[in-house]
């Protein structure tokens, strides 16, 4: 398995598993997702190629054709300089991380985190961060036996 950045070959890839990832967020909660959709449109996955801040890698087969990913990591460098109650410490945000349903169980998905890891630190990053929803316990645990524990918490009340 190769872990790189995407390329604009591999939108037909993201956009197979974006449709994935919706369908599991839609399954749970479908009163908040929308079915049959994707997160973004072919337009804005060539917008956030093309930005150094936005990094996108995707994990493949070596002998893979173009567009034939096994999984993905969007990324998000965020910091609040100036801020007048956080510290200006550099943060890499992971946006989404998905493993194609067909691959999972072969480490794609600890790969690919273990890869943005080694990004963040090569780049300066203080921490490395994400959300997870409720709804997704696997995705959860996962993120558990990573390493990763609880920032914050998100709470609602639907009326």
């Amino acid at each position: 398995m190769i872990i790189r950045h995407a390329t604009i070959q591999d939108i037909p890839g993201l956009e197979r598993l974006l449709s994935q990832v919706l369908d599991v967020h839609h399954a749970g909660r479908p009163d908040l997702f929308k079915p049959h959709a994707r997160k973004y449109t072919t337009a804005q996955l060539q917008q956030l190629l093309a930005d150094p801040s936005r990094p996108i890698f995707v994990a493949v087969a070596e002998a893979a054709a173009p567009g034939e990913i096994m999984g993905y990591a969007f990324c998000e460098h965020q910091q609040h300089l100036d801020d007048n109650i956080l510290t200006d410490i550099k943060t890499l945000y992971i946006d989404d991380l998905c493993v194609d349903e067909l691959q999972r169980g072969k480490h794609v998905g600890s790969a690919l985190y273990q890869h943005v890891l080694h990004y963040a630190r090569q780049q300066g990053f203080y921490n490395v961060t994400l959300n997870v929803w409720a709804l997704n316990e696997g995705a959860y645990r996962f993120y558990e036996r990573m390493g990763l524990a609880p920032q914050k918490y998100g709470l609602e009340v639907i009326l």
